[in-house]
C-alpha cells in the first residue's frame, strides 16, 4: 500500500475512532440516567402500590410516574439509537483496520 493512501486511511480511522469515542461517552451518560430513571419509575410504582388514598396514588402518579414513565421510555429510545451508531462505528474502524493489514502484507 501507498505510504500516502495508508496515512489517509489511518487518518481517517482516528477521525471515526474519536467520533466513536463520543458516542460511548453519550453513552455511558444516558445509561446511567436511564439507570437512575429505572430506580425513580420503580420507587414510584412501589409507593403507590402501598398507598390506599386514591388522591394521594393520582397525584403521585401525575407529579412523579407519569413524567418517569415518559422519561424513561425517551432513555430506552436513546440508548438503543446509541447503541447502534456505536456499533456502526465500530464497524468501520474494524474495516479499516483490516484494510489497512491485508494491504501491508
Amino acid at each position: 500500500m501507498e505510504p500516502y493512501v495508508k496515512d489517509a486511511l489511518l487518518e481517517w480511522k482516528e477521525e471515526i475512532a474519536k467520533q466513536k469515542n463520543e458516542l460511548d461517552e453519550e453513552y455511558e451518560r444516558v445509561k446511567s440516567e436511564l439507570q437512575l430513571y429505572s430506580y425513580k419509575f420503580g420507587i414510584t410504582k412501589q409507593v403507590i402500590q402501598s398507598t390506599i388514598n386514591e388522591e394521594i396514588i393520582n397525584n403521585i402518579k401525575s407529579t412523579y410516574q407519569k413524567p418517569f414513565e415518559v422519561k424513561y421510555n425517551e432513555l430506552k429510545e436513546t440508548i438503543k439509537k446509541l447503541e447502534e451508531k456505536r456499533s456502526v462505528f465500530k464497524m468501520f474502524v474494524e474495516k479499516i483496520e483490516n484494510v489497512s493489514e491485508i494491504k501491508e502484507d
